[in-house]
């Protein structure tokens, strides 16, 4: 029977304290220490787990097997490097790396150590996502054209060393790797075309705080992904800070909204019918197009109920460690990731749609 995994945490801000939060009410793990610059930060680990005064005292400590690294985004490739180096392997957080470039190094370097190197993607167990992705994958809607995923705060809220561009802030960086990777990881086959991107700093003096991302696929779906910090409405009880999903096929459509995911799935009486439209007076002048539906023409189904959690992200690493399993998230698929987000900023920063994948 396989021992606890014995894991050692770089890194104790927001993410470390979720990690020695899940790790400690898991089996099969036993964090050992955490490592953090921040002595304060050091203060609140919970007793029982050693504190290290520096990276590299807990890398070289022979009793971890496993370094998992929530340090920093500029700091990941550096301590990567030192991790693998020094015999561990690793799980490392996203995004994994501020580059291509780095990520090679990393990939290179931790293949000539022989450890382990993964990336922790753990909103692949989103459950608004997976409801949308179980839609997708039964084919539901028919031929699908059009994906949207949004994420709205307030504000401007953004916090500690994400405000700087030097420390590898950002709301791309910090959720649009995230957003970014669900739609990809929706549609695996499926080659990106052409890309469109705005990315703003709309009150965020360094750093991005909204962006609008539109990727065309060769399977001729269009998906578009919206950030926005800073989207200020009285919309309080109807999740309106939070996750919005819509995806439209040629029988249906469906929307999921919230992080505890609500939705339906829409369709018409007259499946596969131009549906005539009644004359209707509006504000704006007479429709038919965009008038309301005739009686008993719109009909809903629920969504499918998934049970997906975060946790299952370590349940999987476990299993996947001593061989039982494939890792939930693989290096090419994160490496695809960083590719389109060059992609996106150099749209970003020209204005202009870029070529990706099948459109070269």
């Amino acid at each position: 029977m396989m021992g606890d995994i014995r894991i050692g945490i770089i890194g104790y801000g927001f993410m470390g304290h979720e990690h020695v939060k899940m790790l400690t009410e898991l089996e099969g793990y036993r964090i050992v220490g955490v490592a953090d610059i921040d002595k304060e930060q050091l203060k609140e680990v919970p007793e029982g787990i050693k504190r290290y005064a520096s990276d590299e005292e807990l890398i070289n400590d022979p009793e971890i097997q496993v370094v998992l690294i929530s340090a920093n985004n500029n700091q990941h490739h550096g301590l990567v490097l030192q991790a693998a180096q020094a015999g561990k392997d690793i799980i490392c957080e996203k995004p994994v790396a501020m580059s291509l470039k780095e990520l090679d190094d990393m990939v290179k370097v931790t293949k000539e150590c022989g450890v382990k190197f993964t990336v922790h993607h753990q909103r692949r167990l989103d459950p608004d996502y997976r409801t949308v992705k179980e839609i997708f994958d039964q084919g539901t809607l028919g031929n699908v054209f059009t994906i949207k995923s949004s994420l709205y705060g307030f504000n401007g809220n953004m916090h500690d060393w994400h405000v700087y561009i030097k420390e590898g802030g950002g709301m791309l960086y910090d959720w649009g790797v995230h957003l970014l990777d669900q739609i990809l990881w929706m549609m695996p086959e499926a080659k990106i075309t052409s890309i469109y991107a705005d990315i703003r700093n709309v009150i965020n003096f360094e750093v991005d705080d909204y962006f609008k991302i539109l990727m065309r696929f060769d399977n001729h779906i269009v998906a578009e992904v919206e950030l926005g910090t800073y989207y200020l409405t009285d919309k309080m009880h109807d999740k309106w800070f939070e996750r919005h999903w819509f995806i439209g096929g040629n029988q249906g459509s469906a929307y999921v909204d919230g992080f505890e995911p609500e939705g339906k799935i829409v369709r018409t009486a007259g499946l596969l019918q131009n549906v005539g439209g009644t004359r209707t007076m509006t504000a704006a002048g007479p429709t038919r197009s965009f008038g309301p539906p005739p009686e008993g023409k719109i009909l809903t189904e629920p969504v499918p109920q998934v049970h997906t959690k975060h946790r299952q992200y370590f349940e999987n690493y476990r299993k996947a460690y001593v061989g039982e399993e494939e890792f939930l998230v693989k290096i090419p698929e994160t490496r695809r990731v960083l590719a389109l987000m060059d992609a996106v900023r150099e749209s970003g920063r020209t204005g202009k749609s870029v070529e990706f994948e099948g459109g070269l």
